[in-house]
């Protein structure tokens, strides 16, 4: 069964299309370098909750949505053989610097995750 990297960031809305682009390209390295799957989702149907939500994880302000990614692998090794190649991909070099990014950084999570129920 499969391996999960996952991603949930707070992103401008004016910053949108800068966004989409950066993860285009980054999709298709990920995807050159064997990544089985990747997605992006922008937020549709959030709302902050009483104790924890989305909205709350990233600290999300008035301008903002929530992006929610993630990669698939084939197993956790294959994910860190994957990232290493990824993330020395010379393409990338120029998403890699903070102040370059269309989303605070500082506010992002992630995480891998195996399967616990497939069906």
């Amino acid at each position: 069964m499969a391996y999960v990297d996952g991603y949930v960031l707070p992103l401008k809305k004016n910053k949108i299309d800068a966004y989409r682009q950066m993860a285009a390209l980054a999709g298709s390295v990920w995807r050159e370098h064997g990544a089985l799957e990747y997605r992006e989702w922008i937020a549709e149907d959030v709302k902050a909750g009483e104790h924890t939500s989305f909205p709350q994880a990233v600290k999300l302000e008035d301008d903002e949505i929530v992006v929610f990614s993630w990669i698939v692998f084939e197993s956790r090794d294959h994910r860190d053989e994957v990232n290493a190649k990824a993330m020395s991909d010379p393409r990338l070099a120029g998403m890699m610097d903070p102040k370059s990014m269309p989303f605070d950084g500082k506010r992002m999570f992630w995480g891998g995750f195996e399967p616990l129920v497939a069906l």
